[in-house]
């Protein structure tokens, strides 16, 4: 069919429309997000460049089953003014023994006992590995922000009174958890003849559960756990430099890194006295890389563990996660002399327990209190992905058949604490 003169231009100019259309499309677009792929055929996401920085944020990849942290949970306890209570003119000492993860829990019990007794509480000082041998509240610990923190419910001593010094002090010995029909039967009696004693913390159960009824002394156990101890500003500083690089060193995981409590020793000790019993409840290091590696996480992962050097029973592991480090591996090379020796193992357990505190993923190579007090601090921070090791025969099964029954049943003690 033939087309007149006024069909042809009108062609002509409805092709020319969509000519400068196409143009302004392109330049519009593309002009702006210039992405420069390297010259392969196999396009590493982590490797995409844009040339105009700030125009738009690509998504970021993330290799294995990581899982966002939650929101921070608010505080629910209970905080009774000081005057509420008679006050003695009797006080209370103790010391920390053994790693933070004691700490917590005899400090806990330390404040409940003060509190209820009207007694003053005198701040700790931190028993050393070797027998004998002391160490200052002040050299691990914030002294100051620990006795603000508690300074409303019970009154805090910086110093053991002359009186501690004169003449032995009377030693009574606390179950972990005390209750206060405990303190007014066994305790109150003798404080009451004595004036002052000394607490020594034991430990009848190394599980966090929490009761089945929430008790007046909870409120104080909550406060001196969750909201009183801070590391003193030269060791966080070593926590956070150690943290920020095995962030840097996660990269393809956007910054996040797994922290399993794996100590050589421990494990040897341990795993034969359970494994003689049947119990299958602490695992080495290969058993833990294969179990990461089942679950989904990326050979890319960076693993930190709390053992302080490497051993070469750690190898099997490295050979899964090669980016798998110990303390020394991390720390910077300046702070090494000081918290990285054979005289520095307070330092070493405070380390550890706060950096497995921090990390994204915490993953315990046994039961224990450390495994549990741990978790009560993720709990607060919404850091609940909490992973148990398992022989994985099923490659299929969800990640969250893994998480710690504190988390999944909520049955740790800090629920009591926080909501």
């Amino acid at each position: 069919m033939a087309m007149d003169a006024r069909q042809v231009i009108a062609a002509i100019l409805t092709l020319s429309m969509f000519a400068m259309l196409g143009n302004m499309i392109k330049k519009d677009h593309f002009d702006t997000f210039q992405m420069k792929f390297p010259a392969t055929s196999h396009v590493q996401y982590d490797t995409i460049k844009i040339a105009e920085k700030n125009i738009i944020d690509l998504p970021t990849i993330r290799r294995g089953p990581w899982k966002n942290d939650s929101e921070a949970l608010k505080p629910c306890w209970n905080k009774p003014a000081l005057e509420e209570r008679e006050q003695s003119t009797g006080f209370i000492t103790f010391s920390f023994s053994y790693g933070p993860e004691y700490h917590v829990s005899q400090l806990a019990d330390a404040v409940v006992v003060a509190r209820y007794l009207g007694a003053t509480l005198v701040l700790p000082d931190i028993s050393k590995s070797e027998r004998g041998q002391k160490r200052k509240f002040e050299e691990i610990y914030d002294a100051k922000k620990c006795v603000k923190n508690l300074g409303s419910v019970v009154r805090v001593a910086l110093d053991q009174p002359s009186e501690a010094s004169t003449g032995k002090l009377t030693v009574v010995r606390v179950p972990n958890r005390v209750s206060e029909e405990y303190i007014a039967a066994k305790i109150e009696p003798v404080f009451r003849t004595k004036g002052n004693l000394s607490l020594s913390t034991y430990f009848p159960s190394l599980d966090m559960r929490r009761a089945e009824e929430t008790k007046y002394l909870d409120s104080f156990a909550c406060l001196a756990m969750f909201g009183t101890l801070q590391l003193q500003p030269e060791l966080q500083e070593v926590v956070d430099s150690m943290v920020g690089r095995l962030r840097n060193l996660s990269r393809k995981s956007n910054g996040q890194f797994v922290a399993v409590d794996l100590r050589f020793k421990v494990l040897e000790r341990e795993c034969w006295r359970r494994e003689a019993k049947g119990k299958k409840n602490c695992y080495n290091a290969e058993e833990i890389g294969v179990f990461l590696k089942k679950i989904g996480f990326d050979r890319d992962t960076a693993i930190y563990l709390t053992q302080s050097k490497w051993h070469h029973s750690l190898d099997a592991l490295r050979e899964i996660f090669p980016k798998t480090f110990t303390k020394e591996g991390i720390m910077p090379a300046e702070k090494k002399a000081k918290f990285l020796s054979s005289e520095s193992s307070e330092f070493e357990k405070a380390i550890d327990f706060y950096i497995c505190s921090e990390s994204d993923v915490f993953v315990p190579s046994i039961s224990g209190l450390f495994y549990a007090n741990v978790v009560g601090k993720r709990i607060a921070s919404g850091k609940s992905q909490i992973l148990v090791p398992a022989q994985v025969t099923v490659s299929s099964t969800p990640v969250s058949s893994y998480i710690s029954r504190y988390i999944s049943k909520r049955n740790h003690f800090a629920y009591s604490c926080f909501c």
